[in-house]
């Protein structure tokens, strides 16, 4: 099995954006895989093979409805990036870390502003340069301090909060970040030292690959109502914050694959890929793997807390103004790598599921209890970024996500080439060329990692996006473009 083998496995269709695998296709799968894409994606994903990806997921013990896996699928450890699958403790149900991934709470925070294009386009060099210069970025470049071993186990318990107790945001924040920013049952103790030691120094740093800060512009409202609920009108000026739990959350990945491979042998659980090793989720092993992710998962929202910090800070001295007189208000934080207990409708009732999250994102539809109480009438804002050519998109949840795919959807572009495939094709200078051509400063401490960023290294997130609201799962609530981009 490679990832750059064509999956040669049936693709059945299933209803408007919608594909299935049958659980025939391979001796062990439980349930179907349903892969959400149009036709013209449907081609791209066949190439890739993450769907043969999908079919092992099916074979996991205690799955539920089915194995799913989002329009912006693609090639990942174990799990396809854009999977999403449910697993029933009362059935078996297992934790995987290749359901979650090494980077543990990456997700995605956007701020919207007073500001107008016409206020920063005069200005977009020097906000650029604040922010990059603000915000430490780049591959093992940690944050502006160093965290006790006290310090950090409070604030692996407490997440966002955290930071924000200690000056580094407003208790509104708090409100608008998904799960108030902190699963409990996060345990310190579950965590190794080495982790500890990782994660000390990189709170409030951005890090580098496909993470990124973006200065956006609101270039097309589709639904105007939930625009001005969230804050951002045609012309609005916003600010995108994509990172997660640095090295601290690939440390926790790393060492509880050690863990999982013995207790998968340990349960007797048959595997078609090692990578899927895992535990049940009732037990020693499954338990202590998610204490340890929800801590990685607290440091996440924590570390975007902190970065949305200094970006306020950047952006107040340059035009003079405080963060509050500016509107720098959070829109929304949703995480996309997770494995979170939730309740949900299953053909057996009403059951409490893990549910697996990789590169995929919640989409809670209105009137849910776990959507902000200033967004319930309308549903939780959806912030699916793209690539730093084209645009991103804010979208809403909608009633049939929660049906079908445990309120979840995609959470981006999805690559459609690797890291060296793009650093073969383009270098970063042609890619700072390209960029500054479409109006859009870029800062970044790698040009090597401007090119394996670069536009056509991604699907176009349009097309991704087009599918989650064709399918009912989410609907558009306006586009944003960028202006000014900085990465690691």
């Amino acid at each position: 099995m490679s990832p750059g083998k064509a999956f040669d496995g049936p693709l059945e269709p299933a209803g408007e954006c919608r594909w299935r695998i049958p659980k025939s296709y391979k001796p062990g799968m439980r349930v179907d895989g349903i892969i959400y894409a149009d036709a013209h994606l449907a081609d791209q994903i066949r190439g890739d093979n993450a769907p043969e990806q999908v079919a092992n997921v099916a074979m996991l013990p205690g799955i539920v409805r089915a194995s799913l896996a989002m329009p912006d699928i693609h090639w990942g450890y174990g799990f396809p990036i854009g999977g999403v699958a449910a697993m029933d403790p009362a059935d078996g149900g297992v934790v995987s870390p290749g359901g979650v991934g090494y980077d543990i709470n990456c997700g995605v925070r956007l701020l919207r502003s007073d500001l107008t294009r016409e206020d920063v386009q005069p200005r977009i060099d020097d906000l650029v340069a604040r922010i990059f210069h603000a915000v430490p970025c780049g591959v093992g470049i940690g944050g502006h301090r160093d965290y006790s071993r006290s310090e950090l186990a409070r604030l692996l318990r407490e997440g966002a909060a955290y930071v924000v107790r200690h000056g580094q945001g407003w208790d509104d924040d708090l409100d608008r970040t998904e799960a108030r920013g902190c699963l409990d049952g996060a345990d310190p103790d579950a965590v190794s030292d080495r982790a500890m030691e990782r994660g000390r120094g990189q709170v409030g740093s951005l890090g580098a690959g496909n993470h990124f800060l973006e200065v956006q512009v609101v270039d097309r409202v589709y639904d105007a109502q939930a625009a001005d609920a969230f804050g951002t009108p045609e012309g609005a000026v916003t600010f995108m914050i994509h990172c997660g739990s640095r090295g601290f959350g690939h440390q926790v990945c790393d060492d509880f694959l050690k863990v999982m491979r013995k207790a998968a042998a340990k349960y007797d659980i048959q595997l078609p890929d090692k990578q899927l090793c895992c535990a049940p989720v009732e037990s020693d092993e499954g338990q202590r793997y998610l204490a340890a992710m929800r801590a990685a998962a607290n440091y996440a929202w924590a570390n975007r807390q902190a970065i949305m910090h200094l970006v306020r800070e950047a952006v107040g001295n340059v035009f003079g103004r405080s963060a509050e007189r500016l509107g720098l208000d959070l829109v929304y934080d949703v995480c996309h790598n997770i494995a979170k207990m939730e309740e949900h409708e299953t053909p057996a009732g009403r059951r409490r599921l893990c549910v697996h999250r990789k590169g995929a994102t919640r989409a809670l539809a209105a009137g849910h209890p776990e959507t902000p109480a200033v967004y319930r009438a309308l549903g939780q804002p959806v912030i699916i970024p793209g690539d730093m050519g084209r645009y991103s998109f804010l979208l809403v949840g909608e009633p049939r996500a929660m049906e079908e795919t445990f309120g979840s959807v995609c959470h981006g572009a999805g690559r459609a080439m690797s890291r060296g495939e793009a650093r073969r094709h383009v270098r970063g200078e042609e890619v700072r060329r390209r960029l500054a051509d479409k109006g859009i400063v870029v800062m970044a401490r790698s040009s090597a990692g401007l090119a394996e960023e670069y536009s056509d290294a991604y699907k176009d997130v349009a097309d991704v996006v087009d599918v989650v609201e064709k399918a009912g799962l989410a609907r558009k609530v306006c586009r944003l473009r960028p202006l000014g981009v900085i990465k690691g």
